[in-house]
């Protein structure tokens, strides 16, 4: 183990990373996408400003801390007997990958917590960059944009079991509109990255979209399991395939700046997930999306769903209007709310 404790000392470090909202996940979960490899399984990914950042200081000993907006307590451990089980395992992982102690880890959020938007993983991101910075000042040579993608990956998947996808890592990396094509067979890489929106093109979607946190917490794991399982069995692999080709429709819809087909693709795709995923959607998300629709939207869970967060795409005048209409919805659940953010296309930093 490197003590850090002296370098941290001369200042903290700190990294970020974009939440995001998305279509089409799951697909990027090898269980799903490497038996169907050649169908191009796809998601499509928006990073979003509300931000996480991860702060390194000064910690004594050899001991490694940790902290979150959200949890209750924090965790404080030797560094050799950090545990890679407990809530804030994956970010001990990430640490001992890097072989440091003598630091505190501070990770605060501008998404609510278990939001559906990102979360744990992009935390993660924001600070394996942040580490990478540490390294650098050690001397060691800094760790590529793909190169972070690809541990926080392996680092999340491998310590919680498996059936992990990589598009919230992929969001937090690169940020911006992208499509991702996933490759789990290909030797070459993970993935295909195609870039929708260029900044200009972004500026214009974030005019016509309204996020929206629920109020209640998602977890993504058990969901998860059930739709693998599902997929897996055959019970639902040929409702995945024609969401699979919807959202590949929608991504060309979003190249073309053609927020009316946009809009248009992602009810058809809810209204086949509503087949496939039911649980995807509670009472509350369900109406958000049923309102969106009334006024000519499109509109989706964020993630797994089962809580957390719903997105809308649609035109200016109908996402004010829909602001609105939201914003009585919301008033029946404690913490929800209409989140303040737009399209950041910086990624991790």
């Amino acid at each position: 183990m490197t003590n850090v404790r002296s370098l941290l000392e001369e200042g903290p470090l700190e990294a970020s990373a974009p939440c995001r909202v998305d279509a089409g996940g799951t697909w990027d979960i090898k269980a799903l996408a490497l038996p169907l490899e050649k169908m191009l399984p796809t998601t499509v990914n928006m990073g979003l400003t509300l931000r996480t950042s991860v702060v390194l200081k000064p910690f004594p000993g050899n001991s490694v801390k940790i902290s979150s907006k959200g949890f209750s307590q924090s965790e404080m451990f030797s560094a050799d007997q950090m545990p890679f089980t407990s809530p804030f395992g994956i970010f001990f992982s990430a640490i001992s990958y890097f072989g440091f102690s003598g630091l505190e880890v501070v990770i605060d959020s501008e998404a609510p917590v278990k939001s559906a938007l990102g979360g744990s993983s992009t935390a993660l991101v924001a600070l394996i960059k942040a580490l990478s910075k540490a390294g650098e000042k050690l001397g060691r040579k800094g760790l590529s944009r793909k190169q972070i993608l690809y541990l926080a990956y392996h680092l999340e998947d491998g310590v919680s079991g498996g059936n992990c996808g990589l598009q919230d890592q992929a969001a937090a990396v690169y940020g911006g509109v992208s499509q991702w094509i996933w490759r789990h067979g290909d030797s070459s890489g993970l993935f295909r990255r195609v870039l929708l929106l260029n900044k200009e093109g972004q500026g214009q979607l974030s005019k016509r979209i309204l996020v929206a946190y629920s109020g209640k917490n998602h977890v993504a794991a058990t969901t998860n399991r059930k739709w693998v399982h599902e997929f897996l069995s055959g019970q639902t692999r040929s409702g995945w395939i024609k969401a699979n080709d919807l959202v590949h429709r929608f991504a060309d819809a979003l190249k073309e700046r053609d927020w009316s087909s946009a809009a248009s693709l992602l009810r058809e795709e809810v209204a086949l997930r509503k087949e496939i995923t039911p649980e995807a959607l509670t009472p509350l998300t369900d109406r958000l999306v049923t309102e969106a629709e009334k006024i000519g939207c499109g509109a989706r869970f964020a993630g797994a769903g089962a809580g957390g967060s719903v997105w809308a795409l649609g035109k200016v005048d109908a996402i004010e209007s829909l602001r609105t209409n939201w914003e009585i919805a919301l008033k029946s659940m404690k913490g929800g709310e209409i989140l303040s953010c737009r399209i950041d296309g910086t990624g991790c930093r």
